[in-house]
């Protein structure tokens, strides 16, 4: 693999939490009630994605609930009964409580990067919260032939029943993990010598003017707020997307199926 080298090997430098709404078909991927809830999240047999609370509920073991969902830094919420009630199959009593169960299994995030056998392409993805999103760039990242997919632990959706349905099979193959620190993640990326390039609006580098041959981590950001201020900053240099008409953006899943495959051109050629 290539060092690193900020002058010979690279081209010119550019310079909220989770949506607490129910997945209405998220319930094959949920749990309900008080001491179902419990179990799994003691067991930690099953990979609890976040848990919702009925704002209120005079369930007695709800306590236990909370305290078990802080042990395993799971992310919980209050929210009214009738977000619960959606989420759950028609007449369920749900008790007040619902988790919601990963609807695939994660990879290790060292495991990607160790197996890798060709230089990296890899998708980073910053605050995604939209599940068909998450399932449609999947879809695309496995059609590029990226090696995985990189998500945080919070303030993005995981993978629940609709993005394995949006992704139509790709989760199936294609490496997903998540990871504590996406910055930390960053500096980890680039000390394994793997260029790190964010997607932005306002970069002054067209994606086709990156050199895509080399290793290099791809980060995507949410739509409407972007990458974080410090994602932004973390990154080796940001790239845009040329509009031509009267919108100024693409939808997240096209801009990375656009992105991955010039990659994809580059290495080809």
């Amino acid at each position: 693999m290539k060092h690193r080298d900020h002058g010979k090997h690279r081209k010119p430098d550019a310079r909220s939490r989770v949506g607490e709404q129910p997945d209405p078909e998220a319930s094959v991927n949920s749990i309900f009630g008080v001491a179902p809830v419990i179990e799994a999240l003691r067991s930690e047999k099953r990979r609890i994605e976040r848990v919702l609370i009925a704002e209120g509920s005079r369930e007695s073991r709800i306590a236990e609930v909370i305290e078990a969902c802080k042990a395993r830094g799971i992310p919980f919420s209050s929210v009214p009964a009738r977000e619960l009630a959606a989420a759950v199959p028609h007449e369920a009593r749900h008790q007040g409580v619902v988790a919601f169960v990963s609807a695939g299994a994660y990879s290790d995030a060292d495991g990607i990067l160790d197996n890798s056998a060709r230089p990296e392409l890899l998708l980073l993805l910053d605050g995604i919260e939209d599940p068909r999103n998450l399932g449609a760039i999947i879809r695309t990242a496995e059609c590029a032939g990226a090696d995985g997919v990189f998500i945080p632990e919070r303030r993005a959706v995981g993978l629940t029943g609709t993005v394995a349905k949006s992704s139509a099979g790709a989760l199936e193959h294609m490496p997903v993990a998540k990871v504590g620190n996406l910055n930390r993640f960053i500096e980890e990326l680039k000390s394994r010598n793997i260029w790190v390039v964010g997607a932005a609006g306002e970069a002054q580098l067209d994606y086709v003017d990156w050199d895509w041959t080399q290793p290099t981590a791809l980060v995507l950001g949410a739509e409407g707020s972007g990458l974080h201020r410090l994602v932004a900053e973390n990154c080796d240099a940001l790239v845009k997307i040329p509009m031509y008409g009267k919108i100024d953006s693409l939808n997240v899943s096209v801009a990375a199926g656009v992105i991955l495959f010039e990659a994809r051109r580059q290495r080809s050629s």
